[in-house]
């Protein structure tokens, strides 16, 4: 069954199409773009249209890739025998199992997301060539080789934090999500907000491009973000005029703390708007 998107989340033809195409290469499709973009919702609304199982596996800067295959127990272990629990006979009790063994497990062709792949050390993609290449590794600790029995669905996603190994690019389907345009932009809107009125509407999508548009922003705000600024314009129920430049002239959006997240950008921010009222 081909991936179109869901009612939850628009997919642009583009990145429908190296959805489709990684899995039909039986490829990890690796997903890249700015934060905020749905890189990690596509994975949790690709399993929900297959109506398959999602493992979600999180990298963080120590992440290991043994982490995800399995880990040992060995203190636990020791405690039993300690204690003289007659599980530490078998030492397949003090085998914690991975994000790829639970995935290699399932009967149903499952999804595997590898969220944010560049936190990790730079060798990290590289330990799991092997894995993600033949779907199977070997447990040192019980002498047995895991294979997938249906090979998963894999999603990798990165914020291009530093560069992966040329030898892991080689094995993946590359995409990069293009941040939405306006129209792409109201479609992702309308599923969140379907009965916004399109005066409030128009007035913040002409706001929020423009705020991308500053130049030396370290930030610019994300889809996610416009998402809750949103919510907050109409929890608060601000007029599409407050969002308005008066006379033309720039000026800071009302609770901009939803789109602008750091010090830097507020101060530049107001100060090309102090600057276009003289």
């Amino acid at each position: 069954m081909a991936f179109t998107g869901t009612e939850n989340y628009i997919a642009s033809r583009e990145l429908q199409l190296a959805v489709n195409a990684a899995i039909t290469l039986e490829k990890p499709l690796l997903i890249k773009g700015e934060p905020g973009t749905g890189k990690t919702l596509l994975a949790e609304e690709l399993a929900a249209s297959l109506g398959t199982e999602l493992f979600q596996w999180h990298i963080k800067s120590t992440t290991k890739a043994q982490q995800g295959l399995y880990e040992y127990d060995a203190v636990s272990r020791l405690r039993d025998s300690q204690l003289g629990d007659d599980k530490v006979q078998d030492i397949g009790n003090y085998i914690i199992k991975g994000k790829l063994w639970q995935a290699f497990e399932a009967d149903k062709r499952p999804v595997l997301l590898i969220d944010e792949i560049d936190k990790a050390d730079i060798e990290f993609p590289n330990d799991l060539l092997q894995e993600l290449d033949k779907m199977e590794f070997f447990v040192y600790e019980t002498r047995q080789t895991v294979k997938a029995v249906q090979r998963p669905i894999v999603i990798i996603t990165s914020n291009n934090e530093k560069e992966l190994p040329d030898a892991f690019l080689r094995r993946c389907f590359f995409h990069y999500i293009q941040f939405p345009d306006a129209d792409e932009m109201r479609r992702i809107v309308d599923v969140h907000f379907p009965n916004l009125k399109q005066t409030l509407l128009e007035q913040a999508l002409e706001s929020f491009f423009e705020l991308r548009d500053v130049p030396g922003l370290k930030k610019k705000p994300s889809t996610s973000e416009l998402i809750d600024w949103l919510k907050l314009l109409v929890a608060e129920d601000i007029p599409p005029e407050a969002l308005q430049n008066k006379d033309g002239k720039k000026s800071i959006p009302p609770l901009y703390g939803a789109l602008l997240k750091n010090e830097q950008d507020i101060h530049l921010f107001e100060k090309l708007a102090f600057m276009a009222r003289r």
